[in-house]
Formats: structure tokens, C-alpha cells, sequence
């Protein structure tokens, strides 16, 4: 079914958000049914992990700029495997409000609803044994799953892939559907990837900061890696696969028998609303053998697409950074005090601090498929140095385009669902996908890919801006407005995700 490219087309038509589509559901929140914040295993004994983690000594703005090409011969052990999963999917504050106490996570979630799970596959580690586990952040441990080495299993439900064969470790990220769709009903599956790319997003960061080798994995036989670490692969399943340390490759034993696990866990909710869309949509997008996902895996290029507009367009070239001094907060410093900002102060950042964060944020990530799918567009509402206006981020040139100038603040809270956020910001960003082109080249899982670079994006954006001081918010919008405003530079693109950055503070008051 993955090369029915329909499918996602359909899927991602009927969820498009527009200005009446908004405002004629009648959907409300159920908060007596409001599914837990943490999966259960109440039979399986928990191991706790280090809560003394080593830091790093790497800054955030390093650790974000870092080769893809870690160093060689650093060991995995279950200290930075700690680090990593802390920092990347653990619980780093809480509060308590009148309805419960709410556990915000290390990386953004929208709705902090939290949906992405963590699994371990992983050989004999320093500290741990070999066995395919289980990451609950609430009590920050372990559970084992199935006893002893399952990485062969594992590179054969990944088309055999050598970063998946050799790693001593990797971490399998899914998603608990219902703890989205709450809120976001159909349009949820979206969110899925948007919030598993910002979780991936620390987590590669991490793994940089602390010299591991790292890669994310799109290309998998779904309904193996969902029985391997024994999730249904409808209300539960994979998103990606993240090799964690050096890789080596020696001779093993014939794959084990993945058997079917049956594991009690606890109910998130009462009950449970379903959306096929959902299911038929990932459906749509799995792949059924180690044969496909090898053919699916093939080099492919992604043609640049034109863009029409302006032939001689206005060019500002990003500032560099060589020999500014910086802002030298460590990366564990920088995700404990990440949010997602509340209020913008209409304050302006400066082009220096607007190149470093697109810069940052847009760099390279190893990965199976082409993470280079999202173009970056932008709404300047206040920056020093750049006349207001809307812009498109040339990155084979280093530098922004000025598609339109003027004040569009309005515009920018409109397109972001009538928020304040996305006007009251210094700058809006929208990463847009040309979905023809991707689903043609990578089938109905090139969505996969598309809406999870935009969460990756969106979570290094998160992170160079909190790493400057500055705010960040994640934000949904108006999807056709948003092609519309852009056009005609941006016709024939569809918006992935939209991230407003700024001072963060209350708006004057004029």
C-alpha cells in the first residue's frame, strides 16, 4: 500500500485545519477521561537508572552543530544512556494544579499530552544486560521486556541496516494514539511525528554531546519492530529507530523466535475514543518485508523543486558566528529550562541571534531517508537588522529572501489559528514540504519523514533559541492560508509545523 499515494494525500486533505473547519466542531475535552501520562507494567519489576548523570561539558549551540561522525571508540555505557533518556524523554518538572499534577517532559509535546513511548533494544551494555526494555520517565527506570540480545531481530526488521546491526543499543520511539487524539482527534497522527521529532531532537543532541555515534531510522518492517517490543501497531506503534553508540559487527547467533508478549499494563483511560483515519493512514504507510524497506532505503534524490517569484529577489546573508562569543550554557542546562513560552513581549531579536537559530536548526542529521524534505519560511515581525516581512531560507546560498515587506503581525497571528503567539513573536516560522514530490519519491512514508523533520527542526529551534535566552513555542495553523500567503514562492507546498521564537514576556500594553 505504500506506493497508493492517494492515501496520504486524502489523509492529509481531511485534516487540514481552515478558519470554519476550526470553528465548526463540536469537540470538547473529557477530562475525567483524560489518558495517563504514563504506560504501567505492573507485573515487571522496575530497574532504576542513574540519577547522578555526568554532564557532558558541551554547550547546547555545540552540541547542535556537532559532526553526525562521533568520536571513535566511545563506549555506550548506563550512565550516558541515562543522560540521553533524561534528557531527551525524562520528567524534568512538575506542577500540581486543582485537576492533578502535570509532568512536563525534557523535549516539547503538544498539549502536554505526551504521547511517544521509548524502548531499548540493546546487546550487553556497561551496567546493563542484553534484553529489549522498556522507559517509564515517571519513576525513571527500566523494565525488561524479554530477556537477552534481540539486535538481530531488530536489523532484520530494519532491511538489515548496518547502524541498526552493529549498535550496541537503540532506542525505538513510539506512539500512543489515544493520548493525542484526545485533543487532536484525526489530525493527531500528525502531532505523533511533530512530538517524536522534538523528543529525537534532544536525544541526537544528547548523544552528540556526549560523543556517541548516533542515526535515525525511518525504513523498518512496522509489524515486526511492533511485536518485538510487544505493541498492537494500531493503538500502539513505531514511529523510528535510533542507533546509539560505535558500531560493531560480529558473528551471532541465529535470530531468536520473537515471540507475542503478553504483558498486563494499566488502562490510560476509561475508555478509549478510535479513529480509523489514524490506523488506516499508518497502515498505508507500513512496510511488509526486510526486502521492501531494503528497496525503500535505496539512494533517492529529492529534485529540487522550483520555486516561482521574484528572478532578482532581495537577499540578506545569514550572519556568521565565527569569533562572536556565544552564550556557553551546557546542553543539560539549556532542555531543563526549555518551555514552550506562554506570552511574546514584542521585543526584537537580532539577526545574528535569528542566522544561529535557523542555522543550527537545519543542519545536518544522519538518518536512513533524506531529512531534507521541509523548507523553511518565515513572518520577521521585529528583528534588528532585517526590514519586516515574509522570507524564505535559501540554504544552498546562506541566506534569506525577502519575499514581501511590511508588517504582517496580524497575518502571522491569523495563520497560527488566530493566536497571539505566532503575531506577538519576533519571528514565525512555517517548514513546508512539497508532499507530490516526497510521497512520489518515498511513498505514503514519506509523510512519516516530512512531519517528522518538521518536529526535529522544531525541536533544534527550541533549543538555539532557549541556548540565546530567548523563547520558543511550537503552534498549529490555517493550512492552505499559510501555502497562500507564501505563494507563489510556496505554491504546490504544504505546511509541516509552524515555531514562533521571541522575547518571551507580556505584551505592552499601547
Amino acid at each position: 500500500m505504500n506506493r497508493q499515494i492517494g492515501l496520504a494525500k486524502n489523509y492529509h486533505i481531511e485534516t487540514k485545519h481552515s478558519y470554519w473547519s476550526v470553528r465548526n466542531t463540536a469537540h470538547y475535552l473529557d477530562w475525567e477521561n483524560k489518558p495517563a501520562p504514563f504506560k504501567v507494567y505492573p507485573a515487571l519489576q522496575a530497574i532504576p537508572l542513574p540519577r547522578e548523570l555526568a554532564p557532558s561539558g558541551v554547550t547546547a549551540l555545540d552540541a547542535l552543530s556537532k559532526s553526525v561522525a562521533a568520536e571513535a571508540g566511545r563506549e555506550l555505557s548506563v550512565d550516558n544512556l541515562a543522560s540521553l533518556l533524561f534528557y531527551s524523554a525524562g520528567v524534568t518538572k512538575s506542577k500540581s494544579f486543582p485537576g492533578g499534577a502535570v509532568y512536563f517532559r525534557a523535549a516539547a509535546c503538544a498539549g502536554a499530552l505526551y504521547p511517544i513511548e521509548v524502548y531499548l533494544v540493546c546487546g550487553g551494555i556497561l551496567g546493563l544486560q542484553a534484553g529489549v526494555y522498556h522507559f517509564n520517565p515517571g519513576d525513571f527506570s527500566l523494565r525488561m521486556l524479554r530477556d537477552g540480545d534481540y539486535r538481530d531481530a531488530l536489523a532484520r526488521a530494519a532491511g538489515g541496516y548496518d547502524a541498526v546491526a552493529g549498535a550496541p543499543a537503540t532506542l525505538v520511539c513510539t506512539a500512543i494514539s489515544w493520548r493525542s487524539t484526545w485533543k487532536y482527534r484525526d489530525r493527531a497522527y500528525r502531532y505523533h511525528y511533530w512530538d517524536g521529532g522534538t523528543m529525537l531532537a534532544n536525544a541526537i543532541a544528547m548523544a552528540a554531546a556526549h560523543g556517541l555515534r548516533h542515526e535515525i531510522v525511518m525504513g523498518f518492517v512496522d509489524s515486526e519492530v511492533n511485536r518485538l517490543i510487544g505493541v498492537d501497531g494500531e493503538r500502539e506503534f513505531a514511529l523510528a529507530l535510533t542507533p546509539i553508540g560505535e558500531l560493531v559487527f560480529q558473528e551471532k547467533a541465529t535470530n531468536p523466535i520473537v515471540s507475542a508478549l503478553e504483558l498486563e499494563t494499566i488502562a490510560l483511560s476509561a475508555c478509549e475514543v478510535d479513529y480509523p483515519s489514524i490506523k488506516q493512514m499508518h497502515l498505508a504507510s507500513s512496510l511488509s518485508s526486510p526486502d521492501e524497506v531494503a528497496e525503500w532505503r535505496e539512494p533517492k534524490g529529492l529534485p529540487e523543486a522550483s520555486a516561482a517569484g521574484d528572478d532578482s529577489p532581495v537577499v540578506i546573508q545569514l550572519e556568521t558566528v565565527g569569533g562572536v562569543e556565544l552564550t556557553d550554557d551546557a546542553i543539560e542546562k539549556v532542555i531543563e529550562r526549555r518551555a514552550s513560552t506562554r506570552r511574546f513581549a514584542r521585543k526584537p531579536i537580532s539577526l545574528r541571534e535569528l542566522s544561529i537559530i535557523v542555522e543550527r536548526s537545519t543542519g545536518p542529521v544522519a538518518a536512513d531517508a533524506a531529512l531534507t524534505t521541509n523548507k523553511v519560511y518565515f513572518i520577521a515581525n521585529d528583528v534588528d537588522g532585517l526590514e519586516s516581512g515574509a522570507y524564505y531560507y535559501n540554504k544552498d546560498s546562506g541566506s534569506f529572501e525577502l519575499l514581501k515587506q511590511g508588517s504582517f503581525r496580524n497575518e502571522a497571528a491569523y495563520l497560527t489559528l488566530g493566536q497571539d503567539l505566532g503575531g506577538d513573536a519576533s519571528v514565525t516560522f512555517f517548514l513546508m514540504a512539497d508532499l507530490e514530490q516526497v510521497l512520489s519519491v518515498f511513498g505514503n512514508r514519506g509523510y512519516r519523514v516530512a512531519q517528522m523533520e518538521s518536529g526535529i527542526i522544531g525541536g533544534r529551534m527550541y533549543l538555539a533559541a532557549y541556548a540565546l535566552g530567548r523563547g520558543a513555542t511550537g503552534l498549529t495553523f490555517y493550512d492552505d492560508d499559510v501555502a497562500e500567503f507564501f505563494s507563489p514562492h510556496a505554491a504546490g507546498k504544504g505546511c509541516m509545523l509552524a515555531v514562533s521564537v521571541g522575547v518571551a514576556g507580556k505584551r505592552p500594553i499601547y
